[in-house]
């Protein structure tokens, strides 16, 4: 290969390297869960809640239904949403908007929004965004 067409290639390789760690650095690491979260929901409270997985990774909503309910919430509902988000949102259906802002610090810090709908029969909604990380779980033989 000529020093040109060489050097040329090893240009191109840097770039790609630069541009690869700028989109990781860019992205960022995304909402974080503790790894340990207590039980936020008060006794004899019963706080309904839909999860939907809206990033297009398999088994996200799953996922965040085992930690909302190891955190005390009564997941009535998981699915797959059609629309693709990048941030996870909150949306208080029931119009308690201090219990969607427990369910977002379950998930390790989401936005929450009050879009009440009596239609649905439940308190909240997640929307389950591509930047959710689900809580690290401990390896069981």
């Amino acid at each position: 290969m000529e020093p040109g067409a060489l050097r040329r290639v090893a240009v191109l390789a840097a770039a790609s390297i630069a541009l690869i760690a700028a989109a990781v650095l860019w992205r960022g690491g995304g909402l974080n869960p503790p790894d340990r979260i207590g039980v936020m929901v008060p006794d004899g409270v019963r706080i309904k809640v839909e999860v939907l997985n809206a990033s297009g990774q398999r088994g996200l909503a799953r996922r965040a239904t085992f930690a909302l309910r190891d955190a005390g919430f009564d997941v009535v509902r998981f699915a797959n949403d059609t629309a693709r988000r990048d941030s996870t949102l909150v949306l208080a259906r029931s119009g308690r908007l201090d219990w969607a802002e427990d369910v977002a610090r379950a998930l390790g810090g989401a936005r929450v929004e009050s879009r009440p709908d009596s239609a649905r029969y439940l308190d909240i909604t997640v929307l389950v965004g591509t930047d959710w990380r689900p809580p690290s779980k401990p390896f069981h033989p």
